[in-house]
């Protein structure tokens, strides 16, 4: 087994770091290269680092409060309408889900390999994150990812 996929683990502890600009860029080039049904990338990924935000997204995710710990959060969106156009109704339930927890998971795996933790998070409300986030309404989140450097 490769060595990241050993490494990698869900981190609810974080230092008090900022993560580098350098290191965000790439774990977002990565998150852009990741695989998309007929390349459509039908997804989009938000960087939150507002404390404020953070702790809306931790109470939206039944009080998950490591989440606000993070010095950076990823939500990840699937854009069912983008896959629908393209794909029916099997890109619209299946292949836009696909698309965003592709790119979360490879994020994840990205993030590990520069030396960072992060925790996938499915619980939550999604009308709350997309409240809060102020997103268009065809924008549906599936997976929120606290990353920062592991206190554990």
């Amino acid at each position: 087994m490769n060595p990241l996929f050993k490494k990698r683990k869900s981190v609810r502890n974080f230092l008090e770091e900022e993560i580098e600009k350098e290191k965000l860029e790439e774990i977002l080039k990565v998150v852009e290269s990741s695989p998309s049904a007929g390349n459509l990338k039908a997804r989009e990924v938000l960087v939150v680092k507002e404390k404020e935000l953070k702790q809306e997204l931790a109470k939206a995710s039944f009080h998950q409060n490591f989440i606000s710990q993070a010095p950076l959060v990823l939500i990840f969106f699937a854009l069912p309408e983008k896959s629908k156009q393209v794909y029916g109704e099997r890109g619209e339930n299946l292949y836009a889900l696909q698309d965003a927890t592709i790119s979360c998971a490879y994020a994840w795996l990205e993030a590990v390999n520069m030396g960072l933790g992060a925790c996938w998070v499915g619980a939550f409300d999604e009308e709350k994150v997309k409240e809060i986030l102020k997103v268009p309404s065809g924008w549906r989140p599936i997976a929120l990812l606290p990353i920062g450097y592991p206190a554990e």
